[in-house]
């Protein structure tokens, strides 16, 4: 068998089918006028989507250093997608929680998200993305068991 006859290695497959989905993602962003998002803002408009939190209590969330959250959060005020405002309980702190900016990209995100998988369903029908998905979960593990890193998309 030459190397054209093998199948692809799983590993491999994850990982073009990963960078073709994130392609498509910034894509869609650009489209809708996001086209300056970073890689760790979608970490960061999840964890704010929950609530507005201070630079310290994002660092704690993301596992980084609070010097890393605050350059990031710099960075995305800087392109509006955040904004700091007073904490009603702590009159010392700050709080940064998403701009109307912010707001729309999470949205556009999220829509693209549920476009990509009912295109899928359409495709290949809604049981098998139902199986690609309880395959990945199970690749994936728990939660606990997820780099630091990546941990925060699971909200």
């Amino acid at each position: 068998m030459t190397a054209r006859e093998q199948p692809a290695d799983l590993g491999i497959l994850l990982g073009v089918a990963y960078q073709e989905f994130v392609r498509e993602l910034h894509a869609a962003h650009a489209a809708a006028g996001f086209a300056d998002l970073g890689r760790s803002d979608g970490v960061v408009f999840r964890s704010l989507a929950i609530r507005p939190m201070t630079v310290s209590d994002l660092a704690g969330h993301l596992e980084i250093s609070k010097q890393g959250a605050g350059q990031i959060i710099d960075d995305m005020e800087r392109r509006g997608y955040v904004e700091r405002g007073p904490d009603p309980g702590d009159r010392r702190a700050r709080l940064i929680r998403l701009s109307e900016r912010g707001q729309r990209a999470l949205a556009n995100a999220r829509r693209f998200h549920r476009s990509y998988e009912r295109r899928l369903a359409r495709a290949h029908s809604g049981e098998a993305v139902a199986t690609l998905r309880a395959m990945l979960e199970a690749i994936a593990g728990s939660e606990q068991s997820v780099d630091p890193r990546l941990r925060a998309f699971y909200l």
